[in-house]
């Protein structure tokens, strides 16, 4: 029986999210879009949950 090989184990790869979605995914033009909002304008705040310990989420993530 044929065995089929993949990427070995020990070989380093590197890659990056930026590598793996085409230029013209809709995905860009949401970034872009939440980026360029003041969400101070529809009332939300951008507020720290927490001051120990592992730092929160930036809240434009959410």
């Amino acid at each position: 029986m044929q065995h089929i090989t993949g990427i070995s184990r020990l070989q380093m790869r590197f890659s990056s999210l930026e590598d793996t979605i085409s230029p013209d995914n809709q995905v860009r033009f949401i970034d872009a879009f939440v980026e360029y909002i003041d969400i101070s304008k529809l009332d939300f705040a951008v507020k720290t949950l927490k001051t120990e310990g592992r730092p929160s989420f930036n809240s434009k993530v959410f």
